[in-house]
């Protein structure tokens, strides 16, 4: 015999059943405020009510990149991406990916003042991506890439 969903959704809610919260349960009780209130004070409340400083943190070390490190460095290299506390950092030149492991420890205590509450614990510097040969529709396996056409 098939079921049907429907009565028997009526059925529990006809009963009477309601669902109890918990009263371990959290719940925020709004004030009654209807005095117009500034957006930053707003969102500055839904942050610290929400454990959101370190992501917003963070996003503004991507966002706010030139003031911290500089317009010259800043002209150079691009953050790419913070993951388990280690910022990953792509430069325009393998020069400059070697410039800033150079710098690494003045980076970092740059980064922490400039910008509490990230959590930046390493950095990791890469150079620019250089096309690849090795795949597409029209590679051969154990060719050497374009060179092999000259001889």
């Amino acid at each position: 015999m098939k079921r049907d969903l429907a009565k028997e959704l009526y059925k529990y809610y006809r009963s009477g059943f309601r669902k109890q919260r918990s009263n371990n349960e959290d719940t925020q009780v709004r004030n009654k405020n209807t005095d117009p209130q500034s957006l930053q004070s707003v969102l500055s409340e839904v942050i610290a009510n929400r454990n959101w400083s370190q992501g917003v943190a963070e996003g503004s070390l991507f966002s706010d990149w030139q003031q911290i490190v500089g317009g010259e460095i800043a002209l150079h290299t691009t953050p790419i991406s913070l993951v388990d506390g280690k910022l990953t950092i792509q430069s325009s030149s393998s020069a400059w990916a070697t410039q800033m492991r150079l710098m690494k420890d003045e980076l970092l205590k740059i980064i922490s003042t400039t910008a509490p509450g990230a959590l930046v614990e390493e950095l990791i510097f890469i150079g620019p991506h250089a096309p690849s040969w090795k795949r597409g529709l029209r590679t051969i396996r154990g060719a050497r890439g374009p060179r092999d056409t000259y001889g």
